[in-house]
């Protein structure tokens, strides 16, 4: 990102006296636990290190990514009381921080500088941690860099913050990949100026937030009263936003995600006692299931086998739902047959002699049925079919 080079160098004694009141000495407690102790190179006093720790990171314009690395520091426990010191002075931010975000040129994980601006740099995800395969080629903003070496014990802290109880290490690889999927690998890209497409296909990254341009319409305009106060303000208000909405995806990924991974893991375990061949799957309640059964589908190497899934929608409601090719696409890899489709109830029942039938969709890709056993009849039947 690029940011207008903003040290604040003189300031009316009346701005000086609001900065002490409110910000040098505060401690604010928020509805997410953090903790703001705020200073800026305004007010740069040398502290021992030994006292509260410090994360540095630029001050002026703010964005998603350092926001979102400050918060998640903050959830670990040597730097829970952290303060954070916002200055473009470098060798500042070094005599004075313990770790430093997003600002000074340099990554460096022994020494805790975690920049991304340099020419060199070229890092993401799988090149520092090659253990999860090549799947991430999103070059890394600082929050992906946060993430990338501290993400595991940030989830964990959240989980024990909110009562969760802990997951287990195969469990918690998978919270930390789809968190990173879907939460940080969208402050990654926009923050590198990452196109979503590279040619046709599949995107290299999807945008379910749109935290980047919230956070950075929190910024003061050019309208607005400028300064080193209101600068804070702002910063602290964007910390509340991306800590919230981080929260959220962490504990819905780690809890309602990991819950309906294991029940289509089960399901898919289960699929041969359904029909011989595999093909059908059972959900006895819904969940979303089309990203899982992707990605299990490699796990116990059965790409492209499993055609329909039945789950129950309600009571007395069932539907039988064809895969996809993959988890986005509107193709599927077995409709529901032609001569069935955009049929309802008797119509439907009779021309497919199954009991009980709903509807097909005039597309073919769900049907619906009163009873499990009617949906399991129209499944068969639908994988028995041959295709024009």
């Amino acid at each position: 990102m690029t940011a207008n080079h903003f040290t604040c160098q003189l300031i009316t004694f009346a701005t000086k006296r609001a900065w002490n009141q409110v910000f040098q000495h505060r401690v604010q407690r928020t509805q997410l636990g953090i903790f703001f102790r705020m200073s800026s190179d305004c007010e740069s006093p040398k502290r021992p290190r030994n006292e509260v720790p410090v994360i540095g990171t630029h001050s002026g314009t703010f964005h998603c990514d350092e926001v979102l690395a400050c918060f998640m520091l903050k959830q670990l426990p040597e730097y829970k009381n952290a303060s954070i010191f916002r200055s473009r002075d470098e060798q500042l931010l070094r005599d004075k921080c313990d770790i430093i975000v997003d600002v000074g040129a340099e990554f460096n994980h022994q020494q805790k500088w975690y920049d991304h601006h340099q020419r060199s740099f070229t890092e993401t995800l799988s090149s520092l941690r090659p253990e999860l395969g090549d799947e991430f080629k999103i070059r890394l903003s600082s929050a992906g860099l946060i993430y990338a070496h501290y993400g595991e014990r940030v989830i964990e802290y959240i989980l024990r913050e909110y009562g969760k109880s802990p997951l287990s290490p195969k469990n918690l690889k998978l919270s930390f990949i789809q968190i990173y999927r879907n939460f940080i690998s969208e402050m990654d890209a926009i923050d590198n100026g990452i196109p979503m497409y590279e040619n046709v296909g599949e995107p290299l990254y999807k945008i379910s937030t749109h935290l980047a341009s919230r956070v950075h319409r929190l910024n003061p305009s050019w309208e607005d009263e400028q300064g080193c106060v209101i600068e804070q303000k702002r910063f602290e208000l964007a910390l509340e936003l991306v800590g919230k909405e981080f929260v959220e995806n962490v504990l819905d990924m780690a809890g309602s995600w990991i819950k309906a991974r294991e029940y289509v893991r089960e399901a898919l375990e289960q699929a041969k006692s359904v029909y011989k061949t595999g093909e059908i799957l059972i959900l006895e309640r819904f969940c979303p299931w089309k990203a899982h059964l992707s990605d299990l589908e490699k796990e116990y190497n059965v790409v492209g086998i499993p055609k329909l899934v039945i789950f129950s929608e309600k009571e007395q409601s069932w539907r039988v739902a064809g895969v996809p090719v993959s988890p986005s696409s509107f193709l599927g890899r077995k409709f529901l047959p032609q001569p069935w489709r955009g049929l309802r109830d008797e119509e439907l029942s009779t021309t497919a002699n199954i009991p009980d039938l709903i509807f097909v969709h005039s597309t073919g890709f769900i049907g619906g049925a009163k009873t499990k056993e009617a949906a399991l009849a129209m499944a068969i039947k639908s994988v028995q079919w041959k295709d024009d």
